[in-house]
């Protein structure tokens, strides 16, 4: 019988067919060309904390699970322990994706910090050392409109960057098809004001595993414009760089040229590429994906979920916001508005979107 600690570290699952993907490319073309018709070079899947659609989000089996279901790469969230090891976490604050809350050991870690001015009361991976968060199983960040992956609660270990990129290795060989990561740092800056960098582990880290190379299927993103500039510069990061955007202020041209000077591309939040309406139905394409991409910028939009709660208003199934609604119709949209791939929580359905877009 396999050892049960070593299927809680891996959370090896099996899922659907695995639908052949398109990986990253060199610097500064960063993975697809934006010039594209149907057919052609195809958008990225992005598997949005993994699976997270299926399984508590960041944990090995649900980037496994989004690898099998079809995704081109797999998106893990960094934020560092107390003893300087990147994790994978929403958030450094973990009392909603860990049990830590449960553990009596642990009680006396509560405490209230301010995080990039806002403040947050709860436990903290800069409050644990590595063997202290190995003790701890992760769980559903959104119990009440995803009970089925409640079943999983407490499986899950709290995974390190490095392991991530072990799993990446093997199911590359697994699939036989180039699965690529694309790690976020979460709060750069305040993690550098308490002396626990994000930066120097992650370049270490690529290096370490051969990654640091334009053509590595690789990218890094980050909110903070000023993280990708120190990772461009100071750290020698080679691979493509992309940065999250949520104002329209952030994609005007001129910022776009701007950004193109040191980043590769933007993930802007999905109502920039498309807004809606004041009813809350989707609306018409805004000029962002053919402003970044005269940039020389490509576009991954975020977030795209199947629950009612998350979809515009005409493509909700019905009144529960926990029913699945027309997500593969929404997705089509986007992609016929031009963007180069989708960060989703349901692989399957951003895989299934894609060929039939394609089709």
């Amino acid at each position: 019988m396999a050892d049960r600690r070593q299927i809680l570290r891996m959370g090896a699952l099996t899922a659907g067919a695995v639908i052949a993907g398109q990986a990253g490319s060199a610097v500064p073309a960063f993975a697809t060309p934006p010039a594209r018709t149907p057919g052609q070079t195809r958008p990225l899947v992005i598997g949005h904390r993994g699976a997270s659609g299926y399984r508590p989000e960041h944990t090995l089996a649900a980037y496994e699970l989004a690898a099998r279901m079809g995704a081109d790469y797999i998106e893990p969230d960094l934020v560092s322990t107390k003893d300087h090891v990147l994790v994978a976490r929403h958030e450094n604050e973990i009392s909603t994706t860990t049990d830590v809350a449960s553990r009596p050991e642990f009680a006396g870690r509560q405490t209230t910090k301010i995080v990039d001015g806002v403040s947050f009361t709860g436990w903290f991976t800069e409050d644990f050392t590595l063997a202290e968060l190995k003790t701890l199983r992760a769980v559903e960040r959104l119990p009440k409109l995803r009970q089925h992956s409640t079943v999983f609660n407490g499986l899950f270990e709290v995974p390190t960057l490095q392991e991530i990129l072990d799993l990446q290795d093997r199911l590359c060989r697994e699939l036989r098809r180039e699965i690529g990561v694309c790690p976020e740092t979460k709060h750069p800056l305040y993690f550098q004001s308490i002396g626990l960098d994000l930066e120097t582990p992650l370049a270490a880290a690529l290096r370490h595993n051969g990654l640091n190379k334009p053509n590595s299927p690789v990218f890094v993103q980050s909110f903070d414009n000023s993280n990708l500039r120190d990772l461009r510069t100071r750290h020698k990061l080679r691979v493509p760089l992309a940065y999250l955007v949520q104002s329209p202020a952030q994609v005007t041209p001129a910022a776009l040229a701007e950004l193109a000077t040191y980043a590769n591309g933007i993930g802007p939040v999905k109502d920039l590429v498309i807004p809606r309406k004041a009813d809350g139905t989707l609306g018409t394409a805004t000029s962002l994906v053919a402003d970044a991409h005269a940039a020389g910028l490509v576009v991954y939009p975020w977030t795209f979920r199947a629950e009612n709660q998350f979809l515009p208003a005409d493509y909700r199934s019905s009144s529960d916001t926990a029913a699945h609604g027309r997500a593969i119709d929404e997705q089509i949209a986007y992609l016929k508005a031009g963007v180069d791939g989708l960060f989703t929580d349901n692989p399957d359905i951003g895989a299934l979107a894609r060929t039939l877009w394609s089709a």
